[in-house]
């Protein structure tokens, strides 16, 4: 029972054998995965996947690299899509300030403007926030809805914060960084915080964890996010398992 809540499964490096791929790890236990969308097209692509697939459900959204991008009508495009079948949340959404790929201002309008979106149609959101933490935070407290879910996708803040978005009923997500040796802080994080909080993903086909690093990402590599887990919060693996599966399907509405 493990289920990666944020795996980009469309991305072109999967256009060779994505379909072999699924399969695959389907059979070796991924049970449910969450493809997000990261700008219109690949949010039309998370789509047509989740409809090809029981168990792959979508997110539509527009990731803050692409904000500058954006046109007034791709936001009423966004608000249609997410109310397909099996999109279970607004996301990737947020700021960037690592990269700054969009100006900074409009990082934020299109940020807000998708949340927005998620409050009129009842949706959680899924948050990439990189260098802006406070900015992240100030906005998500502002504009989003009471009874509108958050989650915080492979997150690198710090503890404080992530206490915070708690405090706040948000979600906190851990990726393939938790597994390396040198990720101390992020190690403390997940032992800090209330496991019924925590979500798990890949990323696919970024960050992936070790003993793979240097590879393509794949979902069936979340159990090992899954198994540092469980070591850190001194659990046994299938526990960890099975709280994260029942996390994520709370957090994404998703019923069995």
């Amino acid at each position: 029972m493990l289920f990666d809540t944020h795996a980009h499964l469309d991305d072109s490096r999967f256009d060779s054998d994505r379909d072999e791929l699924i399969e695959k790890i389907h059979n070796e236990g991924i049970s449910l995965i969450v493809n997000p969308g990261a700008d219109i097209d690949s949010s039309k692509r998370a789509i047509d996947l989740a409809a090809r697939y029981d168990f792959i459900y979508a997110t539509v959204g527009v990731h803050p690299h692409d904000a500058k991008d954006l046109k007034e009508e791709d936001f009423e495009k966004i608000e249609e899509m997410a109310k397909a079948d099996k999109v279970v949340a607004i996301g990737e959404i947020g700021l960037d300030y690592y990269y700054d790929n969009s100006p900074r201002e409009i990082q934020k309008q299109v940020f807000i403007r998708q949340i927005e979106i998620a409050n009129r149609l009842g949706l959680p959101i899924v948050i990439h926030s990189r260098d802006a933490s406070q900015d992240t935070y100030d906005i998500i407290k502002k504009y989003k809805k009471d009874d509108i879910g958050c989650l915080l996708h492979c997150y690198g803040q710090s503890l404080e914060m992530a206490e915070l978005y708690i405090e706040m009923g948000c979600y906190i997500s851990f990726a393939g960084p938790l597994t390396f040796k040198n990720s101390h802080k992020l190690k403390e994080i997940a032992r800090s915080i209330p496991f019924e909080k925590i979500l798990i993903e890949t990323d696919t086909p970024y960050l992936t964890p070790e003993p793979f690093r240097g590879k393509r990402n794949d979902p069936s590599k979340v159990r090992y996010v899954a198994l540092e887990l469980a070591k850190l919060k001194n659990i046994d693996p299938q526990q960890a398992m099975e709280i994260t599966m029942k996390n994520g399907l709370e957090f994404f509405s998703i019923k069995l």
